[in-house]
């Protein structure tokens, strides 16, 4: 009798264990999926959480330190008009993406802290569409 009641207060601890250890791991790497659009009406409601926030740099503020690999962006929405409007800024420490630049698509990973998204992770996005090359006009 003693011996069961070891094993199931051993089994207990182990089970309450392992079920804390899935909170905390899907709590830590749980993050909301927003596009720039959905995130910027609610960012004050978002600081502190783990984020990924979809959205266009926009052009001319990227500043990129290649000695400190501090990374400072802005981004925002892509607009009718084919300019990006207003967004949010975003500071990242690491490696500058290949695909990085003016325009482009990206995913950011991290916090919203001081009005500022603190990214772990920026991500590009490839084109979504490819243009044809044109082909130079027939000379006869």
């Amino acid at each position: 009798m003693i011996l069961n009641l070891r094993f199931l207060t051993g089994g207990l601890v182990i089970a309450a264990a392992i079920g804390w250890l899935m909170y905390v791991g899907i709590r830590e790497t749980s993050a909301y999926y927003l596009t720039i659009e959905e995130f910027l009406p609610k960012r004050e409601t978002l600081v502190g959480s783990g984020l990924r926030v979809a959205g266009r740099v926009r052009a001319g503020t990227i500043a990129y330190d290649a000695k400190t690999l501090r990374l400072d962006f802005e981004i925002g929405a892509f607009e009718k008009d084919g300019n990006v409007g207003p967004g949010v800024p975003v500071a990242f420490t690491g490696i500058k993406p290949d695909m990085f630049a003016d325009g482009r698509d990206v995913i950011v990973e991290g916090r919203y802290v001081d009005g500022t998204l603190r990214a772990d992770k920026v991500m590009t996005s490839c084109p979504s569409k490819y243009e044809a090359k044109l082909e130079p006009p027939a000379v006869s």
